[in-house]
């Protein structure tokens, strides 16, 4: 798919002399869902906000399918949709009222049988005539999404989405970006869950420091970085690790029930059978075996911790 959206050596630095992005280079393909994964003042916000023109680039270029953010900026700004993480909508207007208000504003025509479609899928079409105050949280979110599809978008960034929402209403939010994504809308999201990220995400970027770590396809990253264990119990418990399995990375448990080996997913031969038949020599019997692969998370924290050394 091609690239909609081109980030050059951006940079973002504030007048106190904080320098918020460093030099961040970013494609975004069309049609795919993006998830920016980071900590709380890790740049994330403050990239989204340079793209959308509410903070001023320091340096570099911002394209917005072919339109250059500063210098063609109402142009790139009408291709996008922009969902804040602090909900700002006015309480006493009714919830189609604010749909028809922000289509308005980027000179789309009125078009109410479009935005019925839109609370429809959002599961608000039967709170259009409610004025926004009356609404729960978690409909106040949605109503936010719908507002910024109001104007038919090409790219749609949620920062942060489910902050401070409960775990079924996260889940009904995931299924809503899947489908976005399938009717065409590319998603850009920022989020600090890593499940999140795990859950709907193409690709995952991971970003610190107002640095850009990686992009990359979020199975290939996993495959790549991630590394699985396996957990052996025991029939009887261990005192020592035998010598024949001392040069090999198997841990022993403190409660002396289980050994556990950490290998990497990209060698062909893991040493698995040789563990496997040195314990039978030393007449190690094994209970259960378990496997687990590293998830993001334990990707995102070593990849964090490598930066800050």
């Amino acid at each position: 798919m091609p690239d909609i959206l081109s980030i050059d050596a951006l940079s973002k630095n504030y007048a106190n002399g904080v320098e918020a992005l460093k030099t961040i280079n970013l494609r975004v393909k069309e049609g795919e869902i993006l998830a920016l994964l980071g900590p709380n003042g890790a740049g994330k916000t403050t990239l989204i906000s340079t793209i959308c023109g509410i903070s001023k680039v320091t340096s570099g270029k911002i394209t917005m399918a072919g339109h250059n953010i500063v210098s063609n900026y109402r142009a790139a700004r009408k291709m996008i949709g922009m969902v804040p993480q602090e909900l700002s909508l006015e309480p006493f207007e009714t919830v189609m009222n604010t749909l028809r208000f922000s289509r308005g504003l980027f000179g789309k025509a009125p078009n109410d049988s479009f935005l019925k479609e839109i609370l429809d899928q959002l599961s608000l079409h039967d709170r259009h005539k409610s004025q926004i105050h009356e609404l729960s949280g978690g409909m106040k979110r949605r109503v936010s999404i719908a507002k910024a599809l109001s104007h038919e978008p090409r790219l749609l960034f949620l920062d942060e989405p489910t902050a401070g929402v409960d775990v079924e209403l996260r889940k009904d939010m995931w299924i809503l970006v899947r489908r976005l994504r399938d009717e065409g809308v590319t998603v850009v999201l920022t989020t600090h869950y890593i499940e999140e990220a795990e859950a709907i995400a193409d690709r995952v970027g991971i970003i610190d420091k107002g640095k850009l770590l990686l992009v990359e396809e979020k199975e290939s990253l996993m495959q790549r970085l991630g590394k699985k264990q396996l957990t052996m119990k025991l029939q009887d418990p261990l005192k020592n690790l035998p010598s024949k399995l001392s040069d090999l990375e198997i841990v022993l448990s403190e409660d002396q029930q289980s050994l556990t080996y950490t290998y990497d997913m990209r060698i062909g031969r893991t040493g698995i059978n040789k563990i496997l038949s040195n314990l039978s020599e030393c007449g190690i019997v094994i209970k259960d075996l378990q496997t687990k692969q590293s998830s993001l998370e334990d990707i995102f924290m070593s990849l964090v911790r490598e930066t800050a050394a």
